[in-house]
């Protein structure tokens, strides 16, 4: 018994020994004899070449997003060639708007009278020279009748003077006779000058001077008042019946503002003024506006503000659109260096999709998503390190409609 007890014994150990050896043979014998409790791992299948490339395949594939060019048209996407940009460095200021001052004009009156007709409102377009309201006045009433009284005497002493001369020239008359002829006529010539002169002071045109012969006696008393620019009412400041001109009765009666072009005056700090020039391009944005308008600095300031330390500076922007009105508060965006970089893309064309940015590139069934490594930025421009190439043509608009329609498609999935 004790001898087949040693045996087995002997074997064993044999067995164990052999098993080192031969690793499968060791799991197996380790199971057997009660050393692990683990089951066997199963062995990894080998990984296949063609059928990663056909998964990673399948996941370029769901970055697609298939589109027509007249889907694309009407959703409003905009295309645009990657190419070298120049991202600016900016100070940013606030603002305000306020109308451009050789673009706004007030209409006074140089007469008193009152006002009887009133022809333009507040926020109506003028144009240059138009009728804005009519005044009667006795003033220009004395000053017509006064000039188309000079102006018959200058006439008749012309003819005088050119009857003595005749007389004169043929030794009929007397040189007494022809000299006080003469100086009779110059009197009256300058008279008529000076009368007229009289008339362009209180506002008359020259046409208006010329169509005084012809004219009604009960419009003499009427005088209208022009704008001397095209723009709009901003201001009326005056009623129907309302007296004007002298002693101390209102004189301005209108105010015109040509708006298609306004100033943004923008608070700079002393810190920042030594990096602004005039000629220096400004972005210009305003909350609940979604235009930004580009211009350019026109004026700064040579003295500071004795409260807040800033500088006056004043920026120049169109206003075509009229979306800019005085008065309204706005962040200026002042580029003071600028950095040019090999690949750049607006910063509308990119979005954020899983913690990474990507940008949409056009192919030819519609757009590609592709991801992208971004390096400095500013709020129209960003450098793109890696992901695209330069001709290729991305989606710079609209860019979150492709977003929202490869997320709804990798829903589906």
């Amino acid at each position: 018994m004790i001898g087949r007890l040693s045996l087995l014994i002997i074997a064993l150990a044999a067995g164990i020994a052999v098993a080192a050896f031969v690793p499968g043979i060791s799991q197996w014998l380790r199971l057997a004899v009660g050393f692990s409790s683990e089951p066997a791992a199963t062995p990894q299948e080998p990984v296949d070449p063609e059928r990663k490339t056909s998964a990673d395949a399948a996941d370029d594939q769901q970055g697609v997003i298939k589109l027509a060019d007249t889907a694309i048209e009407a959703a409003g996407i905009e295309l645009a060639v990657v190419q070298s940009g120049t991202i600016a460095h900016r100070i940013v200021a606030p603002g305000a708007i306020i109308p451009h001052a050789d673009r706004i004009a007030r209409v006074a009156v140089k007469l008193s009278g009152s006002v009887a007709e009133l022809r333009k409102r507040i926020g109506d377009s003028v144009s240059k020279d138009e009728v804005l309201a009519v005044l009667e006045s006795r003033e220009v009433a004395e000053a017509k009748s006064e000039y188309l009284a000079a102006r018959l005497t200058n006439e008749l002493q012309q003819e005088l003077y050119d009857r003595d001369k005749i007389l004169w020239d043929k030794k009929i008359s007397t040189e007494q006779q022809f000299l006080r002829s003469r100086n009779l006529a110059a009197q009256a010539r300058m008279r008529a000058d000076i009368t007229r002169q009289k008339l362009f002071a209180l506002g008359l045109t020259e046409k208006e001077i010329a169509g005084l012969p012809s004219e009604q006696e009960a419009l003499l008393r009427r005088q209208e008042v022009r704008s001397p620019m095209a723009g709009r009412v901003i201001e009326r400041k005056v009623d129907l019946g309302t007296a004007v001109g002298r002693d101390n009765l209102e004189t301005e009666l209108f105010v015109i503002a040509d708006l298609d072009r306004v100033w943004i005056e923008i608070a700079v700090s002393s810190a920042d003024l030594p990096f602004i020039k005039e000629g220096q391009p400004v972005s210009v944005t305003a909350r609940g506006i979604t235009e930004k308008a580009e211009g350019t600095i026109v004026f700064i300031s040579p003295m500071l503000d004795k409260e807040t330390r800033s500088a006056r500076v004043v920026a120049e922007i169109g206003n075509s659109d009229g979306v800019w009105r005085p008065g309204s508060f706005v962040a200026a965006a002042i580029a003071i260096k600028e950095q040019t970089v090999p690949f750049a893309a607006p910063t509308s064309a990119i979005q954020t999709m899983s913690n990474a940015q990507v940008a949409f590139v056009r192919t030819s069934e519609g757009f590609q998503k592709r991801p992208v490594v971004l390096g400095q930025s500013d709020d129209r421009t960003v450098a793109v390190v890696s992901g695209l190439q330069l001709g290729e043509m991305i989606a710079v608009s609209n860019t979150f409609l492709l977003k929202a329609e490869l997320l709804k498609a990798l829903a589906k999935d």
